[in-house]
């Protein structure tokens, strides 16, 4: 069934209140018992260091502590302020879910950052990015996977009746593929990572994760070009895309990858709808839904297939107001509820 959920990160620094919005429109039960809302844990990287989704996801690693400098997150000897930082907001985050989603029982998504966007980012002590290290990216990849096993046994003790989904965030993946990431002096660039390898990497994280107790896992790419063929073989259950950012040929790979069994998270253009939905003008969720379905139709894929389309947004809230964060999933909420019944009628 169509399902409407958000990508992670919400304007502002309030858990608390971020947290009761996204239950208060994501958590909402029909009167026949149906969800379109599927809530997840936000993000909110206006707290400061440790909230952002490198610091979060450091914070994560097993056994290999980080601290914050002006090149951003690196690998340390000893633990410091930065890692405990980090690791207080995630225990607050908690913390307040469990007040926020007590007694929740169904889907519920955490967002964690992969592990090539990760080693993309993080830096080792020399001040060179970890993904360009095999050894090193090798370590934060099994670390990492340790911390989600963590994490996820911290999510289903405050929320026992709740069925994890794991969003792993890979927006640096094609960067990393492409050998675009450039290196500590600004002057070259990190050699490209093999895609065999990538595959294998992801591949074993996706398992883990699902060993630890995930429904499903999802990765998220918001690049123009995702590389599908390589998430596609690492068995994910979801991948999560910029649909608007897609060109012919990136359509013709999200079809193929659709026909193979993986569904399709679309980040749409919400602009125009939420202001005519603001302006009280009837029928903005067919601005969502029309271009989905007409796109659908144009590549052949069945129709029944549309129905397990999740709706997000195009990328994360951080730079909304609160009310255009609400008003944005409340937007979305309506568009899969049109989405489910458009294809109930045509079938």
């Amino acid at each position: 069934m169509s399902t409407a959920t958000g990508i992670g990160s919400w304007p502002g620094e309030d858990m608390r209140t971020a947290l009761r919005w996204v239950r208060d429109v994501l958590g909402e039960v029909e009167s026949d018992g149906t969800r379109f809302g599927l809530p997840y844990l936000p993000e909110l990287p206006g707290r400061g260091p440790g909230a952002d989704m490198i610091g979060r996801a450091a914070g994560l690693l097993v056994d290999m502590p980080v601290d914050l400098q002006p090149s951003g997150w690196r690998l340390v000897d000893r633990p410091g302020r930065d890692l405990e930082r980090a690791r207080h907001l995630l225990r607050r985050d908690l913390d307040d879910l469990a007040e926020a989603f007590d007694g929740y029982a169904g889907p519920f998504t955490v967002s964690v950052t992969g592990p090539w966007t990760l080693a993309a980012h993080l830096r080792l002590s020399r001040g060179e990015r970890v993904v360009g290290d095999e050894g090193a990216r090798r370590d934060v990849a099994q670390s990492l996977v340790e911390g989600i096993r963590t994490l996820l046994a911290d999510v289903g003790r405050v929320l026992p009746d709740a069925t994890p989904v794991v969003k792993l965030d890979e927006p640096s993946l094609p960067a990393a593929l492409g050998g675009e990431l450039r290196t500590s002096s600004g002057y070259g660039r990190v050699r490209a990572v093999d895609p065999e390898e990538v595959r294998r990497v992801l591949r074993e994280v996706v398992d883990a994760i699902r060993g630890a107790g995930a429904r499903e896992v999802v990765a998220h790419c918001c690049a123009a070009r995702p590389p599908l063929p390589v998430l596609r073989g690492a068995g994910v259950d979801a991948v999560s895309l910029d649909v608007a950012l897609l060109t012919d040929r990136g359509w013709e790979s999200v079809a193929a990858t659709v026909e193979e069994g993986v569904t399709l998270w679309a980040g749409v253009d919400l602009a125009d709808a939420v202001e005519r939905r603001a302006q009280g003008r009837e029928g903005a969720h067919h601005l969502v839904v029309d271009p989905l379905v007409r796109r659908w139709r144009e590549l052949g894929l069945e129709t029944h297939l549309l129905d397990d389309v999740v709706l997000t947004p195009t990328c994360g809230l951080a730079g909304a107001t609160m009310p255009q964060a609400v008003d944005t999933h409340r937007m979305l909420l309506d568009a899969a509820r049109e989405l489910h019944w458009r294809i109930a009628e045509s079938c």
